[in-house]
Formats: structure tokens, C-alpha cells, sequence
């Protein structure tokens, strides 16, 4: 496929977005038609989309930037077109210590321990798969490193679970690794946008950096790009990132590797071309399977990480038969 114009690619993420954006402030058990948000004093519906359902999409809308765009960082860094902050389990990690803060009951009483716990985490899991970045480093090797950080993840989890001291919290760790949009308020929004959005900025600011990386390190390091602060402002952005998304949504994993890929054949081989373009895409996925998610016939509503699965996994699989068949 060849390669749009840029503005022509930002107008069409962009036209989408807004009108995923109508449609999810209007969806859900109850329908809101257009007529209820003009009348904010006769029709109750009103306070359904202002209070209820315009916080969910800019939440929906600030996480799958998030997402996006760290996956796509990711892949442009390391190289790896499976490289993902789900698949490599550097959201294990991230909700992993936003756990941790429910389970000795800080995040009740100071909810700003949540996104820094999570924050933690996540920068903790990118320093581990920092670490086996090197040019040499091949599909495996990443697989293998995200296999053992969500094995260590995992551990955590059931051990929280295991040991929680109160049905709350048990409750909460569970809607934390199943992912979720609902019932999320202002407060979610003011705790977690304002980090998403250090941490996106940082990562765009790497796109020159990650061109430069597709002819290895050392052909990086000749055109003058610094690896340390490279590596230094991708931990950061990352860790922010994603840690401030998973502290208030939990996990939803696939964003990362399922966009830059959907994208790639409409941008070209530069990886820093794609930055901008998987934070929309990644904001609009979000935003659709969200919307899948609330009008999904069902006693309750599906939580999107598990519907965002249900679409990934497939994707995740024949991605690597096809890299098996190219490498045959």
C-alpha cells in the first residue's frame, strides 16, 4: 500500500476521533439522543453524558494516545514489530504497583498513590527490557524478557489476591487486571491526563531519534544522536505514559501493537513518522471497542480490556505466523 499525505492522514484519524467521540458520549444501556444534550434543564439524560459519559471518553481518548504512541515508540526503539507495553509487560509491571497500593489500602486515603505506584512499576519493567535493547538483540529475546516480567506480575497479582485483606480490595485488584472505562469521574480525568500528556510529549520528542536507530546504534551514534538521553526520555515517557493510564483504566493490552501495524503501510519506515499518528488511531481503537463494549448485549457490562483481548489476540497470532513464514 502506498504511503498518504500526512495532513490527509491527520484529517481522516482526526474526523474519526470526533465523531467516535459523539458516539461515545451518546452509547451505552441507554441511548442519549442528540435533542437531551440541548436541554440540560427538562431532560435528566443530560447529566448521563456530562457527568458520566464525557469523562470516560476523554479518558478513553487520553489512554489510547497513550498506548499508541508507546507502542510505537517501542517498536521504533527496539526494532522488535512486536514490541508492546502489554506483550512486553511493562503494563504487568504498571498495574502491578498501582495494586500494591490497594492492597495495604493507601490509594483509600491518598489517591495520588496510585498513578506513582504505577509509574514505578512501569519504569521499572522498561529499565528491565532497556537493558537487552542492544543491536543484537533479537524477536526472542524481547518475547522471552516480557514473558518474565508479567510471570513476576503475576506472581504479585495472586499473591495480592491471595493475601487481600478485605473484600474491597480484592474487588478492586480484579477490575484493575481486567481493565475498564466505567465509572470513571473528574477526578480519574485530573489524576491521570496531566501525566499521560508529559509522558506522550516526551515520546514524540524522541521521533528523530528513532529514524536515526534503524541503521543500528552505532549509525545513530554517528549522526549524532545521544543513546543515554534517548533511552533516559523513553523510560520517562513510558513509565508516565503508561502507568498513568493503567493506574485509572488498569490493564488494556494490544493498543500498542495492534495500531503502529494498522498504520505502518499508510506512513512509511520511519518510526518517528508514526509517533503522532498511533497516539489518534490508538485514541480512536480505544474509543470503538469501548463503545463495543457498552452496547454488547449482556447482564453486564464487558469490561474493554477483555473485549480489547478478544480483537489483539488473533491479531498477535497471525502477526507471527507471518514472521514465521518471512523467515522460513
Amino acid at each position: 500500500m502506498k504511503p498518504i499525505s500526512r495532513p490527509l492522514l491527520y484529517t481522516l484519524l482526526g474526523a474519526a476521533l470526533v465523531l467516535l467521540s459523539l458516539v461515545s458520549m451518546s452509547a451505552g444501556k441507554i441511548w442519549v439522543p442528540w435533542s437531551a444534550w440541548l436541554n440540560p434543564t427538562s431532560d435528566p439524560r443530560w447529566m448521563i453524558v456530562f457527568e458520566l459519559r464525557l469523562p470516560r471518553t476523554i479518558l478513553g481518548i487520553a489512554v489510547g494516545m497513550a498506548l499508541g504512541v508507546s507502542g510505537a515508540a517501542l517498536q521504533g526503539y527496539t526494532r522488535n514489530p512486536l514490541a508492546d507495553p502489554g506483550v512486553l509487560g511493562v503494563s504487568s509491571m504498571a498495574a502491578f504497583g498501582a495494586v500494591m497500593t490497594l492492597y495495604i489500602g493507601a490509594a483509600m486515603s491518598m489517591p495520588w498513590l496510585m498513578p506513582v505506584g504505577a509509574m514505578i512499576g512501569a519504569m521499572i519493567g522498561i529499565g528491565v527490557l532497556l537493558l537487552l535493547s542492544g543491536a543484537g538483540s533479537s524477536v526472542l529475546t524481547f518475547i522471552l524478557a516480557g514473558m518474565i516480567l508479567n510471570i513476576v506480575a503475576t506472581g504479585g497479582f495472586s499473591l495480592a489476591l491471595n493475601l487481600a485483606p478485605s473484600p474491597w480490595a480484592m474487588s478492586e485488584i480484579i477490575n484493575w487486571l481486567l481493565g475498564s472505562l466505567a465509572d470513571r469521574s473528574v477526578d480519574e480525568v485530573r489524576l491521570a491526563v496531566p501525566f499521560i500528556i508529559v509522558g506522550s510529549i516526551l515520546l514524540l520528542t524522541i521521533s528523530k531519534a528513532l529514524d536515526a536507530l534503524t541503521l543500528g546504534d552505532a549509525g545513530a551514534r554517528s549522526l549524532g544522536i545521544n543513546m543515554n538521553r534517548t533511552r533516559v526520555i523513553l523510560a520517562l515517557g513510558l513509565g508516565l505514559a503508561c502507568g498513568a493510564s493503567v493506574a485509572v483504566t488498569g490493564m488494556i493490552g494490544f493498543v500498542g501493537l495492534v495500531t503502529p501495524h494498522l498504520l505502518r503501510p499508510l506512513v512509511g519506515a520511519r518510526p518517528g513518522a508514526l509517533l503522532m499518528p498511533s497516539a489518534l488511531a490508538g485514541a480512536a481503537i480505544l474509543l470503538l471497542t469501548d463503545i463495543i463494549a457498552r452496547i454488547t448485549p449482556s447482564v453486564v457490562e464487558l469490561k474493554v480490556g477483555v473485549v480489547m483481548a478478544a480483537v489483539g489476540a488473533p491479531f498477535f497470532l497471525v502477526l507471527l505466523v507471518n514472521m514465521r513464514r518471512r523467515a522460513a
